[in-house]
């Protein structure tokens, strides 16, 4: 079998609520989800998810090409725009078309990805995690109590411009999760909204609430090798990070640094990306954690790996014209017997039912404003 060509579509999710960060909420709770199919002179195709507008930069490095070669593919794929660079744009390419060879991997073994990438269990581990801060106190209750009726024991708000907020909001979970564990694991996200002083000086007045937060994430800038290896020495909560990181070399000034306790990593950025960072984390003697996207397709690689300690849900539904072999239950995600990652795309119902929405709308969380990390005191509801 040898790599064609592809097609490049996009799809909606419709998230049912507002969603977003410190950085923003997209009111509409309608974003896009782009769709990578990668064609082979066989006829079967493989799936990819994740932004890939840089997509021809990349592709000739796989094309015909035997997709079963797939690390292979991705340093060939690396080595390619070695002179521009693989950041931001063009490494989404290349996880997306990574994920797709992944994905042909599995379906020409006629089995699961998980299967292929060497796990003995269906079953991944999760957390509950709503991207929840737009969120009215009704609706922030009502979302975590669904997340509850599935089993989950541990999950994640977003805050970070308000400390008594997010303090009453952790209590908040923490009181409803009490009905399936009697100590929750608690996490927050700020969304590299602080600075390392309000950083240590809020988690202080978070840990004097009674809160025992499990861990903290992306409390300053991702690059903050020192900022967050300080913030980690200070708190009894665990720092994590790493999701915006592209490539072991971006991760590695923090973990010489000792500046994160939970590695973690994005879920666009690939099948391959994944297993090395989580590899590069094993040998520190530290855990790895997936960050949710739509149809949690790294599921079946965390749930291979030997330090995985939790995968990020942020949701129970599918985007419009993609159907997934999964299942939301007992706390987690139970990966199917469907070939591949499972996921199926009618393209016809796409086209047909698409909405627009955008993740980078003015105002929404992919952009970031100015105040971030230079508030003096806590904003109101109005923002100000």
């Amino acid at each position: 079998m040898k790599v064609t060509g592809y097609r490049s579509l996009v799809t909606s999710h419709d998230w049912g609520r507002p969603v977003g960060d410190a950085n923003g909420v997209v009111a509409s709770g309608i974003t896009e989800v782009p769709i990578l199919i990668l064609e082979t002179d066989s006829g079967i195709e493989g799936i990819g998810l994740g932004q890939h507008a840089d997509i021809a930069r990349v592709f000739s490095a796989v094309e015909g090409q035997d997709p079963r070669a797939a690390p292979m593919l991705y340093d060939s794929m690396l080595s390619h725009v070695f002179k521009s660079g693989h950041a931001g744009l063009t490494y989404g390419a290349i996880a997306a078309i990574d994920m797709a060879l992944w994905d042909l991997k599995a379906k020409m073994a006629e089995e699961p990805l998980w299967r292929t990438l060497g796990a003995a269990d269906r079953f991944v581990r999760g957390y509950a995690s709503g991207l929840c801060f737009g969120l009215e106190d009704a609706a922030f209750d009502a979302l975590y109590r669904r997340w509850a009726e599935r089993g989950f024991t541990s999950a994640k708000i977003k805050g970070g411009k308000d400390v008594a907020r997010d303090i009453r909001r952790l209590k908040r979970v923490r009181d409803i999760l009490h009905g399936n564990t009697q100590a929750p694991a608690l996490m927050l996200d700020v969304n590299e909204s602080w600075n390392r002083k309000q950083a240590i000086r809020h988690l202080a007045e978070i840990e004097a609430a009674g809160i025992d937060l499990t861990w903290i994430e992306e409390p300053v800038r991702r690059w903050d090798a020192a900022g967050l290896a300080a913030i980690s020495r200070a708190a009894r909560c665990a720092v994590a990070t790493g999701e915006n990181l592209t490539g072991l070399e971006q991760f590695a000034p923090l973990l010489d640094a000792g500046a994160v306790d939970v590695v973690q990593t994005g879920s666009v950025w690939g099948i391959t990306h994944f297993q090395r960072v989580a590899i590069a984390a094993h040998v520190r003697d530290l855990p790895v954690s997936p960050v949710g996207y739509d149809c949690n397709p790294i599921a079946h690689a965390a749930a291979a790996v030997p330090n995985m300690i939790g995968i990020e849900v942020q949701d129970m539904a599918w985007p419009v014209g993609l159907s997934v072999d999964q299942d939301i239950a007992d706390g987690g995600i139970v990966l199917g017997d469907s070939p591949g990652l499972g996921i199926l795309v009618d393209e016809a119902r796409i086209a047909r039912e698409r909405r627009e929405g955008n993740w980078a709308s003015s105002g929404g969380p992919h952009r970031r404003p100015r105040e971030a990390g230079l508030r003096l005191v806590p904003e109101d509801g109005d923002g100000h």
